[in-house]
């Protein structure tokens, strides 16, 4: 179906245009992403200490600064045929129900099983620990979408998949939680009595509802404790930001087909992977001075690394296991309010957009709750999809842009990452339709708490 515009409503790549490889947008930072450091020695992680944690390609991947383009094996290419490319959407309801001269499109992610972005990592981590001969796999979840995902992908590949699931969204979520269980993944709150971190967490912070960094050193611990297992993270990491470029690489491609350039392009931004996926191939013509955009990463006020964090070395991990990343950080002992964003609900955000934020080369903005689940509520009643909270704060933004171009009468294109849909979220819109949802903003006090453990 076409507009009056010309534009069809949904535009899908042929298959000769799909990604043969991912985008490391790396290879074109003047200033690269800050080194991991081993927690120990506090000097950068060697590829042998980082294969103890991770697969031993994927530790190739997360150390390669240099090479612009990875290529994307047989297997997964097939894999991404199931459900790739997913479609860039013209938002024509929302333009008209906003009365709005800018043109508004959105990548929709959501159109797989796992209802989110997240399978494009999880296929690609499940495979290279096949390939190397693992028995499985250990990892954590916050929304329970990267949970999913990599259930589906252990699932195709004959893995055993253990996930730790963030206690406030295992008992938010039982769903999702199930559609894991469903796949063959053991599901475990964090965090737990299962791991010596988990116990040692509850010990300091007892009845806590629990965060990514909570899980992630619980999963860090369990792949390191059982022979043929190792960790894999759903965000954050550079391995993950270059898996997702396959969201980004379609979008350059179909707008290319358009031809359409994107004024402002907006992502949700919890560790990253969205927002490093859609981002980067268009920040890698910024950086080499083809084309310039607006970045615009959307936080929850209540988890504000980017906006409010420091730019420092911090443990990735609450019980500090993991490596040091350069970041900015809220402080690895930060405990979010149980909002309803899981996915968001990390103390730091990837190297890569920390770097890239401090350079000002993009923007970032933290939005309060009610207002995220206010957008979700209007998008969802004019162009009838249900968003996931996290993608509902791209939403919140790009609408709030285009108000904008309203005012100062411009006709701007505004792209924006739709990461999935909120089906396995409705506790979270029952709270809102109820009005019983909370704005938790954190004080400076609140913030100096997390500070000033930073090490």
């Amino acid at each position: 179906m076409t507009a009056k515009s010309g534009i069809p409503y949904k535009t899908y790549l042929t298959e000769d245009q799909m990604p043969t490889a991912w985008y490391n947008v790396r290879a074109d930072m003047k200033t690269k992403p800050a080194p991991l450091l081993n927690p120990q020695t506090r000097q950068p992680c060697t590829a042998e200490e980082l294969s103890h944690v991770f697969c031993d390609e994927l530790v190739k991947q997360e150390l390669d600064n240099t090479n612009r383009f990875i290529e994307i094996p047989q297997e997964i290419r097939d894999f991404y045929r199931m459900y790739r490319p997913s479609p860039l959407v013209r938002a024509y309801f929302l333009e008209k129900a906003l009365g709005t001269p800018a043109h508004i499109y959105y990548k929709f992610e959501g159109n797989n099983t796992s209802g989110s972005h997240k399978l494009n990592s999880a296929i690609a981590q499940a495979y290279y620990a096949k390939k190397q001969g693992l028995k499985g796999v250990t990892t954590e979840t916050g929304a329970g979408q990267w949970g999913t995902a990599l259930s589906m992908a252990c699932s195709f590949f004959g893995l055993d998949c253990q996930v730790f699931m963030v206690k406030c969204s295992y008992e938010q979520k039982p769903f999702r939680r199930e559609v894991m269980r469903t796949y063959g993944a053991n599901v475990t709150p964090s965090p737990s009595d299962t791991t010596n971190v988990g116990r040692q967490i509850l010990k300091e912070h007892p009845g806590t509802t629990g965060s990514l960094g909570c899980a992630i050193s619980e999963a860090v611990e369990a792949a390191v404790t059982q022979e043929g297992y190792r960790y894999v993270l759903g965000s954050v990491l550079s391995q993950v930001l270059l898996h997702q470029s396959i969201i980004g690489l379609e979008t350059q491609k179909a707008l290319e087909n358009l031809g359409v350039k994107p004024d402002v392009i907006i992502g949700c931004a919890g560790g990253g992977s969205n927002l490093g996926g859609l981002i980067s191939p268009f920040m890698g013509e910024k950086l080499r001075g083809e084309a310039d955009y607006r970045f615009i990463a959307v936080e929850p006020a209540s988890c504000p690394s980017l906006t409010r964090g420091r730019y420092v070395y911090d443990y990735c991990d609450t019980g500090r296991v993991c490596p040091l990343a350069k970041m900015y950080t809220l402080g690895a002992d930060f405990i979010p309010s149980a909002n309803h964003a899981g996915g968001l609900r990390y103390h730091g955000m990837s190297s890569v957009l920390s770097e890239l934020y401090d350079e000002k080369l993009m923007e970032a903005r933290s939005v309060i709750q009610t207002e995220v689940f206010e957008a979700a509520r209007y998008f969802a009643r004019v162009e009838g999809i249900l968003p996931a909270p996290e993608s509902s704060h791209a939403i919140r933004v790009a609408i709030d842009e285009a108000n904008r171009c309203t005012r100062e009468g411009k006709a701007e294109n505004i792209v924006f990452g739709l990461t999935g849909t909120g089906y396995f979220d409705m506790v979270a819109y029952q709270k809102f339709n109820d009005n019983q949802m909370s704005d938790y903003v954190p004080t400076d006090k609140d913030l100096e708490a997390g500070f000033s453990k930073l090490p």
